[in-house]
């Protein structure tokens, strides 16, 4: 265990130190981009890597988040911090009253379900002309400040992505090494044999969703402040499919995969930037050999301590997302 806690405090001694040693403001603002996918993997994890239960709507908490984080800031003038906590609240209540019905069901049906809530969240936001200004969007919403300290730099921004990432991991690090997440990775495994065996299924079910929403409504309150406009076009299916596929790519089930998958999959299209029209071919490609020849995921199995133990093994991914036992 101390070599992986060395490797751990390497990496994130190396991440601390990245706006000292690159000053580039864009490779800043990749870093903050990676931060928030990092937490939107994070929380798509929680509720299909870890509990077993499909979601294709996981930009529909995205966008409620960001929009909840911007209303109050322009219409209120509320500030970055409460902004924060608003779209938590405001996004799992949301994954709380579309999870009380959808869970019930399995495999590609509560697919299609978590699809066309996160369909009905963009139509919304995108025909409620009085409160969200449709296809126009909400404009200057003002930078992060804490405690009257604006944070509105490449670098500070940057530390502020960074803070939020380590939160995101730790909460949900502790969450999948209590009785809770061997609970919902229980139900992942065969939710006949869960309930056999006294756990509460469709409430764990539930408490996971409403759980990843609220952290999703997180990722979206800070992409709001970062990007100081929102408009319906960040929050597509196109959006859900992408943090699925980093979440794959990283590992299901692995909180060092989703971190590993959102920062690579986020860079590698910068990286190839300068061959122009071939760059998402290798993106494509890359993903393509990482099905075929690690299909556990690029972490997948492996553990550098962030959990007690990697809950996809090394030679099997977990079983079906939401499949019927």
């Amino acid at each position: 265990m101390t070599r992986e806690r060395l490797i751990l405090g390497a990496l994130l001694a190396a991440a601390f130190l990245l706006p000292a040693v690159v000053r580039s403001p864009y490779v800043l603002h990749m870093g903050v981009l990676a931060g928030i996918y990092v937490i939107l993997t994070l929380s798509l994890n929680l509720v299909t890597g870890f509990c077993g239960q499909f979601s294709l709507g996981h930009a529909g908490f995205y966008g409620i988040g960001a929009y909840t984080a911007a209303l109050l800031a322009v219409t209120w003038g509320s500030s970055f911090v409460p902004n924060l906590l608003a779209a938590a609240v405001a996004a799992g209540v949301a994954g709380f009253l579309i999870g009380l019905p959808t869970l019930r069901l399995g495999g590609i049906y509560l697919a299609m379900a978590t699809l066309g809530f996160g369909e009905i969240i963009h139509l919304v936001l995108l025909n409620w002309l009085a409160v969200t200004r449709g296809p126009l969007g909400i404009p200057a919403i003002p930078g992060p400040a804490l405690f009257g300290l604006d944070l509105a730099t490449p670098a500070r921004q940057y530390y502020v992505a960074l803070v939020l990432v380590v939160l995101a991991t730790v909460v949900v690090s502790r969450l999948v090494d209590s009785s809770f997440g061997e609970a919902i990775q229980a139900i992942r495994e065969d939710e006949v044999a869960a309930e056999a065996l006294g756990i509460p299924t469709t409430r764990l079910k539930v408490v996971s969703f409403t759980l990843s929403a609220a952290l999703a409504g997180v990722a979206g309150a800070f992409f709001a402040h970062y990007a100081t406009f929102v408009s319906p076009g960040s929050f597509t299916l196109v959006e859900s499919i992408l943090v699925l596929s980093l979440l794959v790519f990283g590992g299901m089930g692995s909180v060092e995969g989703s971190i590993a998958g959102a920062i690579v999959l986020t860079v590698a299209p910068e990286v190839f930037r300068f061959l122009a029209e071939y760059r998402m071919v290798i993106y494509g490609v890359i993903l393509l050999g990482l099905i075929l020849f690690r299909p556990q995921g690029l972490l997948g199995g492996i553990s550098l301590g962030l959990t007690r133990r990697p809950a996809t093994s090394p030679d099997r991914g977990p079983r079906e997302a939401g499949a019927a036992p």
